[in-house]
Parts: C-alpha cells; structure tokens; sequence
C-alpha cells in the first residue's frame, strides 16, 4: 500500500510503469530495443518498498545478483521501482553511484549496467522543463537493470545507436508538453 495513498498499492505503480514504457518509451521509440523484450515478457517489473537508500541499496543489489543468476530468455531486464525514496532528483543522482558501485563489489561489471529515469529527470545543462529531459521521466523513480549482452546485441541490429538520443530529442521537440500530458503516463495519485 501507498505511503501517502492507501489505494495505492504495487499493482497500481506497477500499472502506470508498465503504461509509461508501452506509451513512450516504445510508443514514441524513445527506445527501439524495449519492445522485442516487452512482447516477450522478459521485462520483470518490482516495486521497492524501501524508504532508506540503505534498504534500497540492499534490494537492488539482490535484484542484480536474481538477474545475473536468471536466463536471459526468463529476465532480460529488470525495472526496480521505487516511489517512496529518492523521489527528489538530485539524490536520486547521487545514489547512481552508490548503484553502479554495488555492480562493482558485486563483480558484476562488464555483465550487468544501470539506466535511470525519475519523474523530474534534468540533463545536465538544461533547465527542469526542457523537453529534451521528458525522454527519461518515468511516472516513479526507476532503476533498470540491463545485460550488456543484450545491449551489444542491439547495438548491432541498430547499427546508428549512437543517433538514438539525437532522434529523441527531435521527437520529443515534435510532440511537446501537451502531447507528452496527453499520453497520460504520469503516476497515479
């Protein structure tokens, strides 16, 4: 249940995540190698409960060692949601080293990596409302947990991976604040 909404509960945040990623991330091809493990359900979806970032230190480096040990046939990827810790940004940031870290102790680099969205994600040199920053606003704070053999397999099937970011910002600049509120992917309250 919600901490501040008592019919909030994982299903629900679990809902509007699973919304964001079929509306935008693969709706506007933010990222064009989700939907392959999207159709196949390889995309595992938990919800922290965690309300220090020791504690969601803990689950995280848990959810990394489960993802490590899992067949990437089962689990390719993992989205760790947590909406009751690190909802402002700037802390959100500093605990991205505390995550890419705990890859390191636990001799998971080179096998497994991060990707951060958050509800009020900012670009380094852009201000809070640039559209460009909406290619990484999820409706909670999420860590996703990615294989590298699985990003260099995309890589490879998407030769010009390095322009990804570029059409982003171009569809994001397209589509503007009234299209992103329009896909209604924000959290639900």
């Amino acid at each position: 249940m919600s901490k501040t909404n008592p019919h909030l509960d994982d299903d629900h945040i679990i809902a509007a995540v699973e919304r964001w990623v079929e509306r935008a991330v693969i709706g506007l091809n933010l990222c064009p190698f989700a939907k392959a493990v999207q159709v196949k359900r390889q995309i595992r979806y938990v919800v922290s409960n965690a309300t220090t970032p020791e504690a969601l230190l803990e689950q995280l480096m848990n959810e990394l060692q489960s993802l490590a040990d899992t067949d990437a046939e089962q689990v390719d990827t993992t989205l760790l949601i947590h909406p009751w810790i690190l909802t402002d940004f700037l802390d959100f940031n500093e605990f991205l080293d505390v995550a890419d870290a705990a890859i390191e102790d636990l001799q998971l680099d080179g096998e497994l990596q991060i990707a951060s969205f958050h509800p009020d994600y900012q670009f380094a040199d852009t201000d809070v409302n640039d559209i460009e920053n909406y290619t990484n606003r999820s409706p909670y704070p999420v860590l996703q947990l990615l294989r590298e053999e699985s990003i260099d397999r995309a890589v490879e099937a998407f030769p010009e991976a390095e322009a990804i970011f570029e059409k982003n910002i171009e569809t994001m600049e397209k589509l503007g604040h009234d299209g992103w509120d329009k896909l209604g992917v924000g959290a639900i309250q």
